[in-house]
């Protein structure tokens, strides 16, 4: 059984991270739609503010109950992702609220004491997750289907649906996990979990290919060169299962691959808030991939250890 301290630790870095992707994800789906597909504006927004509501809730109980490491990891925020909100709220129009932002870089990482009542309350706001996350992957998979039938145009990339489909099906795995009192067995479960990441840096880094003005070459080069990277070490982490392949140099390649791009994610990032790079990335997207890069990071390191 999944002591009561890891249970509401795990729970709310877990949410930290993964709250907030969903929140962005509700909002890059809905910039994407056309005027005719005005109630699925709607409904994207209203799962925005809802995994708002989940992750104010989470960030309230979260001081002095979450650990450093994640903390300091670069996944819940970075130094660019206040600026990118700010910037993303102008340049759409949409309220964005940074205060949750503020309250999580002014989060504590002393270790409190565990009681019963905070033990509860994480148990209320995972059943409330898991509710959520299951709604929101059934509208990403309604938008998939529609867009992949030719019933729906969308300016997001049919993989990059799916993309973030997977996603939330991994947060709804892990939630529903520590929800049944299990723990959160990353280091056994370490090539599983590089191939699923290693295909969502693939993918970032094909997205990003794709969304940079052609005039852009030399960005738009280096993002096709970590794609390709990335579909290697893919198979050489599918080989490492089947036992084909050292599985420590295939977490080293993949931790050194990581770092790469987390760091072309940074500058990335910081071009097209200070407005150097020609792109139609809004920058928050920017801030998010940089985010998923420094999450994947944190798990190589430990399952390099």
């Amino acid at each position: 059984m999944l002591p009561k301290q890891n249970f509401v630790r795990h729970s709310l870095e877990l949410h930290l991270f993964f709250g907030r992707i969903m929140k962005e994800h509700s909002l890059f789906l809905e910039l994407g739609f056309t005027p005719r597909d005005k109630n699925f504006t709607e409904q994207a927004d209203t799962f925005r503010r809802e995994f708002d509501r989940l992750l104010w809730e989470v960030v309230c109980i979260s001081n002095g109950n979450v650990s450093p490491d994640v903390l300091r990891s670069g996944e819940v925020f970075t130094q660019y992702t206040l600026d990118a909100e700010m910037a993303t709220s102008y340049l759409t129009g949409i309220k964005i609220p940074t205060e949750i932002t503020k309250e999580q870089m002014d989060l504590d990482s002393r270790n409190y004491p565990c009681n019963d009542v905070l033990e509860q309350k994480v148990c209320e706001i995972n059943e409330k997750a898991i509710d959520l996350i299951t709604a929101l992957i059934q509208f990403k998979c309604t938008i998939l289907s529609d867009v992949l039938s030719c019933k729906m145009f969308t300016v997001n990339y049919p993989l990059l649906i799916d993309h973030i489909l997977r996603e939330a099906k991994l947060y709804l795995q892990m939630v529903q996990n520590l929800q049944s009192g299990e723990e959160l067995d990353f280091e056994n479960n370490a090539l599983e979990f590089e191939v699923f990441w290693n295909r969502i840096m693939a993918e970032h880094s094909k997205f990003i290919r794709g969304l940079l003005d052609p005039t852009e070459e030399d960005l738009i080069n280096k993002a096709n060169h970590f794609g390709n990277e990335f579909d290697s070490l893919i198979e050489e982490a599918k080989e490492a299962m089947d036992n084909t392949a050292p599985s420590i140099q295939v977490t080293a390649e993949s931790l050194k691959a990581t770092k790469a791009l987390r760091d072309f994610k940074a500058q990335g990032t910081q071009g097209i808030l200070e407005c150097k790079v020609r792109s139609i990335i809004i920058p928050l997207l920017g801030d998010h991939t940089l985010r998923e890069a420094n999450h994947y990071l944190r798990l190589l390191k430990m399952f390099k250890c």
